[in-house]
């Protein structure tokens, strides 16, 4: 072999090996997960609604107030995530301002038309005042699982003897109207 054949060939040799492929490594390098320790217990802000409502002929103030307390049982998510569940009171005030009717509701209100998931892991969310029905107050409550979209709608009646029932919700108010339909009302 001349001196030529054999730089050629060597040359071709290297050239060969300069375009081969690199082998890639299959290692995937991903950061570190560092988990997030639960912080103190998380509390909902204090919320009031006062309304004007014209019932059984005379005019009365519905006031629903919202109210973080500490003194029930916190409430924890699955991380680990403390919540402090609400108490929530309705006042129904005369002209004059006097209280005609005053009630205060806690998720244990609720107990039996919840599952026991919503028992352990829910916090009374809401109370709202929905609409009158002859001699009767109507409310739309919610016991939700804190930081979720995830809850369970339900009516809250007082009559104008201060007799509350509660129920399941079957309709959503997909609207946000806080308005239904009356024709679906009877079963």
């Amino acid at each position: 072999m001349s001196n030529k054949t054999m730089l050629t060939l060597l040359a071709a040799l290297t050239l060969l090996a300069g375009c081969k492929e690199k082998k890639q490594s299959e290692d995937i390098i991903a950061p570190k997960v560092v988990e997030t320790k639960p912080s103190g217990p998380i509390k909902m802000q204090t919320y009031s609604d006062t309304r004007d409502v014209a019932w059984l002929g005379k005019q009365y103030k519905v006031e629903v107030k919202r109210t973080p307390d500490e003194s029930l049982p916190l409430v924890k998510d699955e991380t680990g995530q403390q919540f402090v569940d609400n108490t929530i009171r309705v006042v129904v005030r005369r002209a004059d301002g006097s209280v005609a009717i005053e009630k205060t509701f806690t998720k244990a209100s609720f107990d039996v038309y919840v599952d026991a998931n919503y028992r352990k892991m829910g916090i009374l969310e809401g109370l709202v005042f929905d609409e009158v029905d002859g001699n009767t107050l109507e409310f739309a409550a919610s016991v939700s699982l804190p930081q979720t979209d995830e809850y369970i709608p339900l009516e809250v009646k007082i009559d104008n003897f201060g007799n509350v029932k509660i129920e399941r919700d079957s309709e959503l108010d997909t609207n946000g109207s806080g308005e239904h339909d009356d024709d679906d009302d009877e079963v």
